[in-house]
């Protein structure tokens, strides 16, 4: 939130202002999804440019794999959480792009962290 703070090409951002609908499909219920930012930015040419941005972890934007000491319980959970995800982020870049917006997925990797 600093950096949106004090970065000067940004022009205006907020955090949850907003929900999106989308089907949950491990219970079939329409639930809302709160977008964690939402930014508007002079990019490198000028141009004002709209976002909203998840922040995610690398691995909740994978499909869970088995592997050798996972539990059925932990790859159970890693999938629910997977589809969930899928289904909020499809969700969203419909919205968006109705509302000529970008949506973007930003894991530890784009914010260089390690």
């Amino acid at each position: 939130m600093n950096y949106c703070d004090l970065n000067e090409n940004i022009i205006e951002w907020a955090s949850e202002e907003f929900w999106i609908p989308y089907l949950d499909p491990t219970t079939n219920r329409v639930r809302r999804y709160f977008p964690d930012f939402f930014i508007k930015y002079k990019d490198k040419d000028n141009n004002i440019r709209r976002s909203v941005i998840e922040v995610k972890p690398m691995r909740e934007t994978l499909e869970p794999k088995i592997t050798k000491g996972k539990s059925r319980k932990t790859l159970i959970n890693e999938s629910m959480t997977y589809v969930k995800n899928q289904a909020k982020w499809k969700a969203a870049k419909e919205f968006c792009a109705d509302r000529k917006l970008e949506f973007k997925i930003m894991t530890e990797k784009e914010l260089g962290i390690r």
